[in-house]
């Protein structure tokens, strides 16, 4: 049953220089349970599109067009009262990239999971708050007579369980998770990764997770939507993402993620850089830094094509995707886009 859809959703931010088109025409579906996972650089749109389910975005965003309905409710069209008492955190929580920085320095955890819980909850009292907070910290591995230290006496993994906690405290439908992982070591990375991914099954929730490591998302999700210059270029069940994409892009993404299977293997970078999102202009916005591009690519802005087993793609290539793949593993066809001019002048493709 779906819990979430986002239908040509287009949340740009207002600058000096015009539009920034953060999220550009998304359409997304999340069903309830699942987890979807949102990959892409820093600044591909993933994150904005997340925040865009609560609204929870800087003064300059603005919905230009599209809807998002969370579980039968419009967000475009809720007041901000209703979405702090009706959907944060009662119905829709977030776990930052940087829980030390999320939390209020000047109160305990503690007291801060029973100001959310109470505050959401009417007929709760304190101690009930509190002792709610104690049974998650146990079930986190966190000793409960913690949650009356300040987060400065966390260390940085047992803060990220602490704001799991506070996330988790009213058993929200759906939990944005926002590269929960990235300022944490290699190890203490999986084992959050497995208590958010425990916790979420416990309470049935749905997540979304981001991140800019596709490996993340291939041992976490169900489905993978893969994000650039403010567009979903490609999106499908984990499986088929990471085994058959049909997107440059998703390639690659795939080639900069180790097979520790294979150690002869060198891993191969994407050159240039993210594009300018004021005024992106038609065609595909990866055209600059594709190795297959195409005339039709610097000109024509690829629609979405949906493959038989449910492969959105937005690619004038993606057709041609065996050959591609087979392509993209080498060194050499990257290595062609850094000598190439930035855009071919008059005719002539590339492939």
């Amino acid at each position: 049953m779906t819990l979430l859809t986002i239908d040509g959703l287009k949340m740009y931010y207002r600058s000096d220089d015009g539009y920034v088109r953060a999220a550009d025409d998304i359409n997304l579906e999340l069903e309830r349970g699942q987890t979807l996972g949102l990959v892409g650089e820093s600044g591909s749109g993933k994150t904005t599109i997340a925040r865009s389910v609560i609204r929870l975005l800087p003064d300059n965003a603005e919905v230009i067009d599209g809807s998002i309905d969370f579980d039968g409710t419009e967000i475009t069209e809720l007041s901000e009262r209703a979405l702090r008492k009706q959907i944060r955190w009662q119905e829709v929580s977030m776990i930052p990239q940087n829980a030390m920085n999320s939390f209020d320095p000047v109160y305990t955890v503690g007291q801060q999971i029973v100001q959310v819980i109470r505050y959401h909850e009417d007929g709760v009292s304190k101690k009930e708050a509190k002792d709610r907070g104690r049974r998650l910290f146990g079930e986190l591995g966190i000793d409960p007579d913690r949650v009356d230290d300040y987060p400065h006496q966390f260390s940085g993994g047992m803060a990220q369980r602490a704001m799991i906690a506070l996330a988790l405290c009213l058993e929200p439908k759906l939990i944005l998770a926002d590269e929960p992982t990235t300022a944490l070591d290699v190890v203490i990375q999986d084992r959050i990764l497995e208590t958010i991914t425990g916790m979420q099954e416990e309470i049935n929730s749905a997540m979304i997770l981001i991140t800019h490591d596709i490996s993340v998302v291939s041992e976490t999700s169900d489905r993978i939507a893969v994000c650039y210059g403010g567009r979903i270029v490609e999106q499908a069940d984990a499986e088929t993402i990471i085994t058959n994409p049909r997107h440059p892009y998703t390639l690659g993404l795939r080639n900069a993620f180790p097979d520790i299977g294979d150690t002869d293997t060198d891993l191969v970078s994407i050159p240039g850089t993210p594009p300018e999102l004021v005024d992106p202009g038609e065609g595909c916005r990866f055209a600059p830094r594709c190795p297959f591009a195409v005339d039709e690519c610097w000109d024509v802005t690829p629609q979405p094509e949906e493959f038989d087993d449910g492969h959105i793609v937005e690619c004038h290539r993606a057709d041609e995707a065996d050959e591609l793949r087979e392509r993209a593993e080498q060194k050499e066809t990257w290595e062609e886009v850094r000598e190439r001019p930035s855009q071919p002048q008059g005719a002539g493709g590339r492939r």
